[in-house]
């Protein structure tokens, strides 16, 4: 778990230094109808660390990984983060992410890596669980950390893109 933390840490200092640099003016721009700006895309990776943040401290509390999804495109839409202020937005994310690190070292070993056979993580998880098999914490952490890592990619594409 220690490498998977240092390379979460590293990957949201590097990514908070580059968009903290870039222009409200690109961050904003949607790439085509229906597709979400940097802005937006920066906004759901906060949407996903609060979600997250409640599952990782009631894992740690409850029996199973059972947990809600949420409509993704609706909480983006209804912060309007394409309203809200740069580069604020992407230090709250930025520092949304060094909590939810803390909270996660923090967590003993033996229970992120405990089975658990009631789970949700076939319906809520990036990359998808069966529910016919056990799911550990240490699964959904590092699922959250790929989907953060995907997102930050289609960042950096877009913002090759506007270059």
């Amino acid at each position: 778990m220690e490498a998977l933390l240092d390379r979460w840490s590293r990957s949201v200092a590097d990514a908070h230094a580059g968009l903290r640099r870039l222009p409200d003016s690109k961050v904003r721009v949607r790439p085509a109808p229906g597709k979400w700006s940097v802005k937006e895309i920066i906004g759901h990776l906060i949407d996903s660390a609060t979600n997250n943040h409640r599952r990782f401290v009631l894992a740690q509390l409850e029996e199973g990984l059972t947990f809600p999804g949420y409509a993704q495109d609706e909480w983006v839409s209804r912060q309007r983060y394409q309203d809200s202020a740069w580069p604020a937005l992407a230090t709250l994310w930025s520092d949304y992410n060094e909590h939810l690190i803390h909270v996660v070292r923090a967590i003993p070993g033996a229970v992120l890596t405990r089975p658990r056979a009631n789970h949700t993580l076939d319906q809520i998880a990036w990359r998808p669980v069966p529910r016919d098999q056990p799911a550990t914490l240490a699964y959904l952490i590092d699922d959250y950390v790929e989907h953060l890592d995907h997102h930050l990619g289609q960042v950096r594409h877009l913002m090759a893109l506007s270059d």
